[in-house]
């Protein structure tokens, strides 16, 4: 039986509710030994996103990655149905914006990061993936793949949201690598 995207969001956020106290380890390495593989250890620009609604915790590696003097940079989004990335500085005020999402202030330049960490609803073994359902994330990873010569978009899940196979349509962006606590997916 097939199922539509909708009902497929709502099955993978109640899971990753229940099982979120149950988490299991990151290998947040991985993430670092990826990033030198691709980006041969050049000091590089990192959008991610402040976790919630039991999104895989990504803060430890944030954490690392500032500590390494990695600029860091976090998703902003607007009522016209755009996103930007804006800089960030780990443990920086965060504002809540009026989607309930922790944000920098929007004064600041955006940028366009080298690596984009997507937070994921679900995900197929084919890099395919189910997100809230806006596509917030489709048109700027579309825009920055047409902007950026040496960019890397990794998803981040937990291995319980994989799911058989994602419906997609021309409108869906596929990742380069899904990490979950099971590894990196290529």
């Amino acid at each position: 039986m097939k199922y539509d995207k909708s009902y497929l969001r709502k099955k993978y956020i109640l899971q990753r509710k229940k099982k979120y106290l149950s988490e299991k380890n990151f290998n947040f390495s991985l993430i670092f030994e990826l990033i030198k593989k691709k980006f041969f250890s050049k000091k590089i620009t990192i959008a991610s996103y402040y976790p919630s609604n039991y999104e895989v915790n990504i803060l430890p590696f944030l954490e690392i990655a500032n500590n390494k003097k990695f600029k860091i940079a976090l998703p902003v989004t607007k009522h016209s149905g755009k996103m930007s990335f804006k800089p960030w500085v780990f443990n920086e005020t965060l504002y809540v914006s009026s989607f309930g999402t922790l944000e920098p202030l929007k004064s600041k330049k955006d940028v366009i990061p080298d690596l984009i960490l997507v937070p994921l609803v679900a995900y197929d073994t084919r890099l395919n993936r189910i997100g809230y359902g806006k596509g917030y994330y489709d048109r700027i990873l579309q825009k920055i793949s047409k902007i950026k010569k040496r960019k890397v978009f990794l998803g981040i899940a937990h291995s319980f949201q994989k799911c058989k196979k994602i419906p997609i349509n021309e409108h869906d962006f596929k990742l380069d690598y899904i990490f979950t606590d099971q590894g990196i997916i290529k």
